[in-house]
């Protein structure tokens, strides 16, 4: 039987027109909902809104200081699964943990004292960092081989705000369709194309295409996986 995902089916990409921008703000039932913030002081009831959903086991679409992710709790099983489908990813993928701050990342990898220099000396900001997860983290969600995971603390306002009131990491992965080479940048084009597959789209302005720089620290020395927004000179 031939794989299916929730992406068949999907529009195509196109730009929208005017008359349709005005349209991705009139919901129905089993559609996103759009969420237009402030890009330097968010809105609280928006935020609390978009994070009543991600309680409630919702998957999102949010911006960060590196394009925009999808996003779930820790423990959303059918969230997992969701993105999984969405940008057909293999058990080998590294999610990533969107951490508030270095007290929150602390519970779900192990770092030592060196490893936490160099992290620390480069957030906030447009990294993520692969290192051993510790048992917070569900199995699931590791490296099957390695038990490692993606962490970062990023450099944005709305997903400060919405890390703050969730009040615990979000479980992510940069919002990159099959197929496309580059993430999109517009809230309103992203509820256009995967409207039937969120749960809620969270815009603050265009926030760019090029992903982190991920840097591996499993193995004890650093090893860029990835390169991208952030400068990964420090750790060549």
């Amino acid at each position: 039987m031939a794989e299916t995902s929730l992406l068949d089916g999907m529009v195509p990409a196109r730009r929208a027109r005017p008359a349709e921008r005005t349209r991705l703000r009139d919901y129905a039932a089993g559609m996103a909902k759009y969420y237009d913030v402030h890009p330097d002081n968010p809105q609280p009831r928006s935020i609390g809104q978009v994070v009543d959903i991600v309680r409630e086991d919702g998957l999102i679409a949010y911006p960060t200081d590196s394009c925009f992710a999808l996003g779930c709790r820790l423990d959303n099983r059918d969230g997992v699964d969701r993105i999984r489908s969405i940008r057909h990813l293999g058990d080998k993928h590294h999610f990533t943990l969107v951490c508030r701050d270095f007290a929150q990342l602390g519970q779900f990898v192990h770092i030592n004292n060196a490893v936490f220099r160099a992290v620390k000396a480069s957030t906030p900001g447009s990294y993520t960092f692969i290192l051993p997860a510790t048992k917070e983290v569900p199995r699931r969600l590791m490296h099957p081989k390695k038990k490692t995971v993606g962490i970062r603390i990023p450099d944005h306002v709305t997903t400060q705000a919405l890390l703050a009131e969730l009040g615990e990491p979000l479980l992510s992965s940069t919002l990159l369709l099959p197929g496309d080479e580059d993430p999109m940048t517009q809230g309103w084009e992203i509820k256009d194309r995967l409207d039937h597959v969120l749960d809620a789209v969270i815009d603050s302005g265009d926030c760019g295409v090029e992903p982190t720089t991920v840097v591996d620290f499993s193995g004890g020395e650093p090893e860029i996986v990835r390169h991208g927004a952030g400068d990964p000179a420090r750790f060549e």
